[in-house]
C-alpha cells in the first residue's frame, strides 16, 4: 500500500479506519495507534487529517480498488459522469461501459440501436451483479464502502477528541476538530442518501448495525451533522487558534486559489450550500413545492459566494493523496485524439455548450470521429478530447491541469453550484429575471465571454438553465442527479447528437432512452455479513 505523506500518525491509521461491512470491521490491526498517542493535540490533528481523506478519497479506503475504475472522485464520481451523459467509458471494468450505454438509442432515420450488452437494460445489470461474490465488480459498492470508511474516521475522530489534551483556547480547538468531523460525516451520508434507497445511521467507531433506514432518513441525518458543525462554529471567537487547527487539519499544498482556509463564517456558507445540495438532488422539480424552492433560496443566499473559500483538493509531485495525471473525471479524459484516456467525451455535452463560448474553446478540440467496439455501447462515439490545462484563454476557466500542484478539484460545494441553485429556485418562484442574473453571473465568473442572458421567457430561461449546469457543473459528479430529477432517466433526451456506429453519420435528431436506475440498492457486499435486522426500510428499490 503506497504511503501518503500527511502525517507519521495519519499512516499509522490507514489501516484502522474501515468501512461499516462486518468483513471489513474483522481483521487485525496491528497499526492502530493506542489511545495515549491519539489522545495528543498533533496525534488528534494527524488522524483527523489523514483518515479523512485516505479512507474516503483515495483506493486505501477501497478493499476492492480497481485502478481503472479509480477511487472515489476519479471513479466514483466518474460512474455518476457517465450515467448523467457527460463521459463515456469503453472499458469493462467493474462494467463501466454498461453504466453508460442507454438502453435505446433512436437515429435520425428511424434505427433503432440497442443497448448491445447481455443484460441491455441497466437495471436488470445491476440486480444481477449486486451480489456479494463479485466484490469490487459491483459498481454499487464502492461509494458504499468509501462513505462508510469516511464516516467510520470521523466518528473515531469524535471519540478520540474528547480524549485529548489541547494547548491555549483547548475549547475553540476541540470544537474545530468536531466541526470537521461533522462536515465529513454530513457529506458521507449525504452520498449514501443521494444514490442508495436505504442506508445505515453509525455514530460509533468500528461497528456497524442492521437497521436499515430509508434514503430519506439518511439525508436527514446528513443535515443534522452539517447543522452541528455549523453550530460547533458560530460559537467560536478565536479565530487565531480556530485557523490554525484548521490550517493543520487541511494539507499545506491544499490551500491555494479557492482552497485556502475559510473563517467559520465562510465554512458555514460552505454547510448551507450543501444542506441546499441535499434538498434540490434528491426531490423531483415535478415534486418540490414552494416551501423547498424558499428553503433552498434561504440557504444558497447564505451560501458560497465568488470570493470565499471552498473546500478544494489538489496535487503534488509525490501524488500523496491526488495523482495528478489522475486526480478527477476531467483528468481522466485527457488523451491525444478523441478516445481520451480511460473516459471519452460526450457529444452530448458539447451539445449543451452555446455558440461562441469561450469554455468550449479553451478546454475541448475537435478531432477525427474516435468509434468504439460497438459491443459495448451504443452512444460513446465521439469527436471531441479535452486539453490538458486548457488552450490558453485568458480568464477563461480549465476542466482540468495535470500539472502537480494546479488542480483545485472541488470536493464539496462551490459557487457555481450554489449560484445555479439559486437561479433554480427563483425561475420556479416567479423570479424569472433574477434566474437570467445569476446564470448571467456563472457565466462572467468563468470567463464564458456569452452575451448577457436577457431573457424573461420561462422556457427560455429553464432551457438556459438546464445546458448551464450542464456545462458550468461538468465533472463535478451532479449531472446524474439532474437527471434523475428533471426525468430525463426516465423520459429520455431529444434531438440529441449521436454518432452512427459507422463513424461517418453525425445525427443532430437522435432520441435516447436511458432508462437508468434512480437510486441504487444496497450492496449485497454489506448485506452478506450485515443483513437486514427486523423493521428495517425496504433495502431494494421497487422499480423495475
Amino acid at each position: 500500500m503506497k504511503k501518503i505523506k500527511i502525517t507519521a500518525l495519519s499512516v499509522l491509521l490507514m489501516s484502522s479506519m474501515m468501512m461499516s461491512c462486518k468483513d471489513q470491521l474483522d481483521i487485525q490491526n496491528p497499526n492502530q495507534p493506542t489511545p495515549a498517542s491519539a489522545a495528543t493535540e498533533s496525534g488528534v490533528i494527524g488522524l483527523a487529517q489523514g483518515a479523512i481523506y485516505i479512507n474516503g478519497f483515495t483506493s486505501s479506503g477501497d478493499k476492492y480498488y480497481d485502478g481503472v475504475v479509480g477511487a472515489f472522485y476519479n471513479g466514483v464520481v466518474g460512474f455518476h459522469e457517465m450515467m448523467g451523459d457527460v463521459v463515456a467509458a469503453e472499458a469493462a471494468n467493474t462494467y463501466m461501459n454498461n453504466l453508460s450505454a442507454p438502453n435505446s438509442v433512436t437515429l435520425d432515420d428511424g434505427t433503432v440501436v440497442a443497448n448491445p450488452n447481455s443484460p441491455s437494460q441497466q437495471i436488470t445489470l445491476l440486480r444481477n451483479i449486486n451480489v456479494n461474490a463479485q466484490q469490487g465488480g459491483n459498481p454499487g459498492f464502492h461509494e458504499w464502502a468509501l462513505m462508510y470508511g469516511l464516516n467510520n474516521a470521523a466518528n473515531s475522530i469524535l471519540e478520540v477528541v474528547e480524549k485529548t489534551t489541547f494547548s491555549g483556547d483547548a475549547a475553540t480547538k476541540k470544537n474545530t476538530v468536531k466541526a470537521w468531523a461533522y462536515l465529513w460525516k454530513g457529506f458521507a451520508y449525504a452520498r449514501i442518501g443521494s444514490i442508495y434507497y436505504a442506508g445505515l445511521i453509525n455514530n460509533a467507531s468500528s461497528s456497524t448495525n442492521g437497521n436499515y433506514v430509508a434514503k430519506e432518513k439518511i439525508i436527514e441525518e446528513s443535515n443534522a451533522n452539517y447543522d452541528k458543525a455549523a453550530a460547533l462554529l458560530g460559537a467560536i471567537t478565536n479565530t487565531a487558534d480556530y485557523s490554525s487547527v484548521l490550517g493543520a487539519l487541511i494539507p499545506s499544498y491544499f490551500q491555494t486559489g479557492k482552497g485556502v482556509v475559510p473563517t467559520t463564517a465562510q465554512f458555514i456558507k460552505n454547510l448551507n450550500t450543501l444542506k441546499a445540495r441535499n434538498i434540490i438532488v434528491n426531490t423531483p422539480v415535478a415534486s418540490m413545492t414552494a416551501a423547498q424552492w424558499n428553503q433552498i433560496l434561504t440557504l444558497t443566499n447564505a451560501g458560497v459566494g465568488s470570493s470565499d473559500p471552498v473546500f478544494a483538493g489538489n496535487t503534488n509531485t509525490a501524488g500523496d493523496i491526488f495523482s495528478p495525471l489522475s486526480y478527477s473525471v476531467a483528468a481522466r479524459c485527457v488523451g491525444a485524439n478523441a478516445s481520451g484516456g480511460t473516459f471519452k467525451i460526450s457529444e452530448r455535452l458539447i451539445q449543451d455548450f452555446n455558440a461562441g463560448d469561450k469554455r468550449l474553446a479553451n478546454n475541448f478540440n475537435q478531432f477525427a470521429v474516435w468509434v468504439g467496439n460497438s459491443d459495448r455501447g451504443n452512444a460513446f462515439n465521439t469527436r471531441w478530447g479535452i486539453k490538458d490545462g486548457g488552450n490558453g484563454l485568458a480568464g477563461v476557466m480549465v476542466y482540468t491541469n495535470r500539472t502537480a500542484g494546479m488542480a483545485e478539484l472541488y470536493m464539496l460545494g462551490s459557487y457555481e453550484e450554489n449560484e445555479l441553485m439559486k437561479a433554480e429556485a427563483k425561475l420556479y418562484t416567479g423570479d424569472i429575471a433574477g434566474a437570467a442574473t445569476s446564470i448571467n453571473n456563472i457565466r462572467t465568473y468563468q470567463g464564458a465571454g456569452l452575451a448577457a442572458l436577457a431573457s424573461t421567457d420561462l422556457a427560455t430561461v429553464k432551457e438556459e438553465l438546464r445546458k448551464e449546469r450542464r456545462v458550468a457543473l461538468a465533472f463535478r459528479g451532479l449531472a446524474f442527479y439532474d437527471a434523475r430529477r428533471w426525468g430525463v432517466l426516465d423520459s429520455g433526451r431529444k434531438n440529441a447528437v449521436v454518432i452512427s456506429k459507422d463513424g461517418k453519420t453525425i445525427n443532430t435528431k437522435a432520441s435516447i432512452t436511458y432508462g437508468y436506475l434512480d437510486y441504487w440498492d444496497v450492496p449485497d457486499n454489506e448485506l452478506a455479513y450485515n443483513p437486514a435486522a427486523a423493521g428495517s426500510a425496504p433495502i431494494k428499490n421497487p422499480k423495475q
